[in-house]
């Protein structure tokens, strides 16, 4: 995840002769700037603030109460447009129609390698990608096995360490790198031998004894995690990618990883009107589809739970919480979707999941950090559907047919 901060220590405003002709008696004192100053809050930029003030003072003294001049707008506009494009095609590649592209991991795991003895997860809670690590790290009881350390975003969107004062104390926070001692992710890639010069993306498995990126692919690593590691997972007995589910798993990957997974920011990172209407009008379809499949089977493959049911929840617990608001998924909100909803539900009450989901983190991480989606910075008030009371109220899924109807998995 990246963005943009641009900060400012000073604005020097030129007055055209005509405003200096007619005020050329007008003084700003810095002492009446300051005593008109706001209250500074812990989070504010106090050269932010002051640049804030000057400019409004400034102003009121030259059109008043009333709106700024149409050139003035128009200019902004304009520069503001220029500005988010060039931020975008940073913060997130497109092809010529506008539509987002997803970068490819550079460090796969494949299963001709053998397992290194001494591994460590990176993870950023905002991620849904790192989410998925997490909760089947959980699930499968490697939480002592397999130590964790969790990156925030820092302000120019890159993962930083730090410690993180959070009162979710149920939940996982971020705090210091515990393997490496690094300040930033960066830092932890750049480790490897040779250096690194790449995106420093999360989940990422790392060697400890090599030092070396051992795989920055998410879907390779909750399958390692699921199936690699028996021999030191507390809940061995756990499969989820039966063997003979495993083509089901597929079809379903097929499925929700183009149209959900990165149908979200496919929405949210539309640089043309055209890619989002594509993007959005994907996703519901397929929105809808799941919502007619899960109202007569428990999880995506029948009674069982599978690595496809884990990719799909953290896209849908983050939903109502993020993409519906940030990213323009605005069609329908999910806890409208009765059957998704109460699938989300379930999943989220199976011990230990609840505990990888920390909302104010996720929030945290998309609000205050994608500058080029919401440049305020403001985090808005935590839906109700997304608290933890709401998400844990019944699901009655359980009571669900094993006879569940035959879907087609495909989606027009």
């Amino acid at each position: 995840m990246y963005s943009t901060h641009v900060s400012s220590s000073f604005i020097s405003i030129h007055f055209p002769p005509s405003i200096s002709k007619n005020h050329k008696h007008t003084k700003i004192h810095r002492s009446k700037l300051h005593t008109s100053t706001p209250k500074m809050s812990l989070n504010q930029n106090p050269n932010t603030t002051s640049t804030a003030n000057l400019i409004n003072t400034v102003t009121k003294l030259l059109w008043g109460q009333s709106l700024p001049p149409q050139l003035l707008i128009s200019t902004v506009r304009s520069s503001w447009s220029a500005t988010w494009q060039l931020m975008m095609s940073q913060l997130a590649p497109s092809d010529p129609s506008g539509s987002y592209t997803r970068p490819a991991s550079q460090f796969r795991l494949y299963e001709s390698n053998s397992p290194p003895n001494n591994l460590h997860l990176y993870v950023g809670l905002p991620c849904p990608w790192a989410h998925r690590t997490l909760m089947v790290r959980a699930l499968k009881g490697l939480e002592t096995s397999i130590p964790v350390s969790i990156a925030s975003p820092g302000i120019d969107g890159s993962w930083e360490f730090r410690v993180w004062p959070d009162p979710a104390k149920e939940k996982v926070v971020p705090g210091l790198d515990i393997a490496n001692g690094c300040k930033t992710l960066r830092e932890v890639y750049n480790l490897r031998r040779g250096g690194y010069s790449g995106r420093s993306t999360v989940p990422m498995l790392w060697d400890v004894e090599k030092k070396e990126v051992l795989c920055n692919e998410s879907y390779d690593i909750i399958e390692f995690f699921n199936s690699g590691l028996n021999g030191i997972a507390g809940n061995p007995e756990l499969n989820l990618s039966p063997p003979a589910l495993k083509e089901e798993i597929r079809k379903w990957n097929d499925i929700i990883y183009p149209n959900i997974n990165n149908g979200v920011y496919r929405c949210g990172f539309a640089q043309s009107q055209e890619a989002y209407d594509k993007a959005a009008e994907v996703l519901f379809r397929t929105l809808e589809m799941l919502e007619d499949h899960l109202g007569g089977s428990r999880y995506l493959c029948g009674d069982v739970l599978t690595l496809a049911d884990v990719c799909l929840f953290t896209t849908l617990i983050r939903f109502d919480l993020v993409y519906n608001v940030l990213f323009k998924c605005t069609k329908r909100k999910l806890i409208e979707f009765t059957n998704l909803h109460g699938y989300l539900r379930d999943i989220y009450q199976i011990p230990k999941v609840a505990e990888t989901c920390n909302m104010g983190q996720i929030m945290e991480g998309y609000y205050k950090i994608l500058f080029p989606l919401n440049p305020g910075g403001i985090n808005p008030i935590m839906p109700s559907g997304c608290e933890d009371e709401v998400l844990s109220k019944p699901h009655n899924r359980d009571s669900l047919s094993l006879d569940s109807k035959v879907v087609q998995h495909s989606v027009s």
